[in-house]
């Protein structure tokens, strides 16, 4: 199979899809990949590193879509990515749909098929591509939220973890998940109050075990949500319901229990966000403010450490790229992960949480290749 893999053209969005690593390892299994020139200065590698791995470097991202069979990608590509997109051809990226119409409508146009990293699943049910950036999300959350709570960042002028004899912040995590668990992790270890709401009261207990103490959990009735939200210095939105748009849990209204100069980061924001008032932001201008509360919601917060995330990403997308590539359709039809990655084929949705939010037929994935076999 021919892989392809552009230079990411999101704003500020400086992580690689394939590492020199990871096309070595196609190269390896014969397959052929092509490489937009300077696709990996984002993470440090040139054309000659990515040449030594085996790739062949492509003069232009329409040289790479023209003749790639599946083009392998970090972010949703963005509209001129997505007028080069055609029948046929396999997407392998994050997607993000659900909040997305637009997005949906080019892709059903182009009759392609997509594949979304963040709703592959694995046998313990977890979202195994989706996990290494929610670690390096849910850790970035915090230094963002301390960054932002600086009277320079907009905020009240407070230092997360304190100081012998002056109070440190209060954190508030919504969502006890990868994300959630390892911004606690980092906000504990900084010396901030750090309480973790969620409607899973095993995950409540896994969290207690595992913090002894550190960290406090509680569920989120409306009592709590309103207690924790009036204490709250930074509150971090890190929800998620797999594929679908996330669920709003600060409403406008709700946003008046705020403290003045208080931080909001929303991490949900590739779903929609967990706020009302959320909506996307880039790292050059990553916070805005409403009601005197600042919200830090950049899109792509991995992004930030681009080699990193890169690395994390590639351990995490090798397998199952490798899978693809290796058998084609034939190989998402076997494979039950696979199957459950596949968001839109041939013009059909085929996730369900996706139609259901955007309201529009669903049709199950097998369905979907049997019928455009």
């Amino acid at each position: 199979m021919q892989v392809g893999l552009p230079k990411e053209i999101k704003t500020d969005e400086f992580r690689v899809g394939l590492t020199p690593g990871a096309v070595r390892e196609y190269s390896s299994a014969g397959h052929r990949v092509l490489v937009e020139t300077e696709a990996g200065l984002g993470i440090g590698a040139d054309d000659d590193t990515y040449r030594k791995a085996g790739a062949t470097i492509a003069k232009s991202a329409s040289e790479v879509f023209e003749t790639a069979d599946m083009i392998v990608k970090v972010k949703e590509p963005q509209p001129s990515e997505r007028r080069m997109l055609r029948r046929g051809q396999i997407l392998f990226t994050y997607l993000h749909l659900a909040p997305d119409p637009e997005q949906t409508k080019d892709l059903l146009s182009s009759g392609c098929t997509a594949i979304a990293y963040e709703t592959i699943t694995d046998t313990n049910g977890g979202l195994p591509l989706l996990a290494p950036m929610s670690e390096v999300a849910g850790r970035l959350s915090i230094e963002a939220a301390g960054a932002a709570l600086r009277r320079h960042g907009g905020g009240k002028g407070l230092l997360l973890g304190g100081v012998p004899g002056v109070l440190p912040a209060n954190v508030v995590i919504f969502g006890g998940g990868v994300v959630g668990s390892n911004a606690a992790r980092i906000a504990a270890g900084m010396g901030a109050r750090v309480v973790v709401l969620d409607t899973s009261l095993p995950r409540l207990r896994f969290l207690d075990d595992v913090y002894c103490g550190r960290v406090r959990t509680r569920y989120p009735t409306k009592d709590a949500v309103e207690e924790e939200l009036e204490r709250a210095d930074v509150v971090v939105g890190a929800v998620l319901v797999p594929g679908a748009t996330a669920p709003k849990i600060i409403t406008r209204n709700s946003l008046k229990l705020l403290k003045a100069g208080s931080v909001i980061v929303d991490v949900a924001i590739d779903q929609g966000g967990f706020a009302e008032t959320s909506k996307p932001t880039t790292h050059s201008e990553p916070t805005y403010v409403v009601d005197r509360v600042v919200h830090y919601c950049v899109a792509n917060m991995p992004g930030a450490v681009p080699l990193t995330s890169s690395h994390a990403l590639n351990n995490a997308t090798l397998p199952f790229g490798l899978a693809i590539a290796n058998d084609g359709l034939a190989g998402i039809a076997k494979n039950v992960h696979l199957l459950a990655g596949l968001n839109v084929h041939a013009g059909r949705v085929t996730c369900k949480p996706v139609a259901d939010s955007l309201g529009l037929p669903f049709v199950a994935p097998n369905d979907a290749l049997r019928l455009a076999a």
